[in-house]
């Protein structure tokens, strides 16, 4: 594969990477959890698609306080989910398909049920006590800082038996690792070699920018030792093997991007970074009340994220994950145009620069829960924050409204394989409800439909894998002031790859500058192809293509 001169090929670049929530993708065992068996019997659902890296949210034996972002034993399987024999053959079944596994890694915190902090908070003498942020209260018994937890509340959580508080910047059950102990580091570089050893692809790192806090200056990401920790793991663990490491990091801006993955710091493969969610969110409630959505925003994120890393470091594509609301449903039109508008954001997110990452369900036009009682969510943040806004006099009406758009369980309903019962998730009672729209949208419906979603996807996902423009093509944006039209392309060598798109439900006549008036393949449509960009472009609605011409 041909790359532009700056950039050394590896093979992530031109791949694909599907996220599994292992707890809602596929149950072979009846009890409403899914589990690893479950995920192994999928494995040639996901090889048709094209997939060749799966990254697995958290499997590790937890309280799941917080869905297993809470880990009580780093080397051990969540029983629900299987065994550690379970998870070779995973791993092995895989690789016999071209798959890869990367393992979400959560090192900032562990659970209160982790050994370390059972032992670290039976003491102030504890050998363990320094593994995790201990302060004594204040003169008035209260917290030690104003530092705030990410579910709502304080940060801090007073231990009756020590009588200190220890900092937990998420769950009260979930404390927060002291990386400042190189006892930790040591510790945590261990089980990250075990783990590798074992054959797996690599690492997403759960909040990683976190790591460096240092709390007593209210400095809880970027701190000033974050990136003496990242070189220090590069070396102590995946610097000489050929894996794949993502880093979760919500507070990464284009400069400090570079920091974490760029040529000469080589501490990370790639960020994921989420201004483009961010900057849809209120002011003052976040995510729990929506800004309108504005195109001209997004496609300004979007470009200067293209743009600062052209040259050096890795872009992360994706549209969802585990923590935030559906793609056709934050973006798209599920109400009128369905299927097209679904057909267009993958068309958008998969022909930019970096590496795509499909969240389970979305290759299939997957929405939000049409949840409209509390009672129906399982989210520990969502039950939190419901409590803490209630509390401050907002409406129960005006609190749901704002989880039914971005609440982190709209991504969390079961995976649905057919019509027939629990969308084929389960023949027992799943543990949170399958979204009623299983009957239109399943996966088994849309494998045989040559216009469904899902082949579409599989279209884009093979696209990568036959062009180097499209992995390596400079991008250059267009049409940047108009409200409703995405327009973008990607040039390598002789090759000039132009992508539209409209992302309103309304035909949409667009003037189209001169360099874009061109003749080639189209190599994906949602509506019927087109091989010519005329000099005035009609937009149905939420079309996309892409169309590929050799230049001088």
């Amino acid at each position: 594969m041909m790359t532009d001169a700056s950039l050394s090929p590896l093979w992530w670049h031109q791949s694909t990477i599907y996220q599994v929530y292992p707890r809602s993708f596929a149950d072979s065992n009846g009890d409403g959890v899914g589990d690893l068996e479950g995920i192994i019997s999928k494995l040639e659902y996901l090889k048709a698609l094209g997939i060749e890296i799966i990254w697995l949210s958290p499997i590790y034996a937890s309280p799941m306080d917080d869905n297993g972002y809470d880990i009580s034993d780093y080397s051990a399987i969540a029983p629900e989910f299987g065994t550690l024999a379970d998870f070779d053959r995973l791993v092995a079944d895989a690789k016999s398909r071209g798959i890869g596994i990367i393992m979400d890694l959560v090192v900032n915190h562990t659970s209160d049920e982790h050994p370390w902090f059972i032992d670290a908070r039976s003491s102030t003498d504890s050998a363990y006590r320094n593994y995790y942020i201990w302060r004594k209260p204040a003169e008035n018994g209260a917290p030690p800082n104003a530092l705030t937890s990410s579910f709502g509340g304080s940060a801090w959580t007073l231990d009756p038996i020590t009588n200190e508080y220890y900092l937990h910047l998420f769950s009260r059950r979930q404390p927060d690792l002291n990386w400042e102990n190189p006892s930790v580091r040591e510790e945590i570089y261990k089980m990250m070699n075990w783990w590798l050893d074992r054959g797996i692809a690599g690492f997403r790192m759960d909040v990683i920018d976190y790591i460096g806090k240092q709390v007593d200056q209210s400095i809880v990401t970027d701190g000033p030792h974050l990136h003496d920790y990242l070189k220090e793991m590069h070396q102590a663990t995946f610097g000489s093997r050929d894996v794949l490491t993502v880093g979760e990091t919500w507070s990464a801006t284009p400069g400090s991007a570079l920091l974490y993955s760029g040529r000469e710091r080589k501490e990370l493969s790639m960020v994921f970074q989420f201004e483009h969610v961010t900057q849809q969110w209120d002011e003052i409630y976040g995510k729990w009340r929506s800004r309108p959505f504005d195109l001209v925003k997004l496609k300004s994120v979007l470009s200067k994220w293209q743009y600062a890393l052209s040259d050096d470091g890795w872009n992360s594509l994706f549209w969802g994950n585990h923590d935030l609301p559906r793609a056709v449903s934050k973006y798209g039109d599920v109400k009128g145009f369905p299927v097209e508008s679904a057909k267009m954001l993958a068309t958008v997110l998969h022909l930019l620069r970096g590496t795509p990452f499909v969240y389970q369900g979305e290759e299939i036009g997957m929405t939000n829960a049409p949840f409209t009682k509390i009672e129906q969510y399982r989210d520990v943040e969502t039950l939190n924050m419901h409590r803490l806004h209630l509390e401050a006099g907002l409406s129960p009406e005006e609190f749901i409204k704002g989880a039914s758009e971005n609440g982190r369980d709209n991504a969390r309903t079961p995976m649905q394989w057919t019509s027939g019962a629990n969308a084929g998730f389960t023949t027992g009672i799943p543990w949170i409800e399958v979204n009623r729209n299983y009957t239109a949208i399943n996966a088994e419906r849309a494998v045989t439909d040559e216009q469904s979603i899902w082949n579409h996807y599989r279209k884009l996902i093979a696209l990568r894998k036959k062009h180097s423009v499209i992995v390596y093509g400079r991008y250059q944006s267009y049409l940047d002031q108009h409200p409703d039209v995405f327009s973008y392309t990607r040039s390598l060598n002789s090759e000039r790859l132009v992508v539209m798109a409209n992302f309103s439900a309304r035909t949409i006549c667009v003037d189209m500058p001169n360099e874009l008036q061109l003749s080639g393949s189209c190599l994906i449509s949602n509506y019927n192809p087109i091989d010519q960009v005329p000099a005035m472009l009609n937009l149905r609605p939420y079309e996309a293509f892409a169309i590929l011409a050799e230049t001088d």
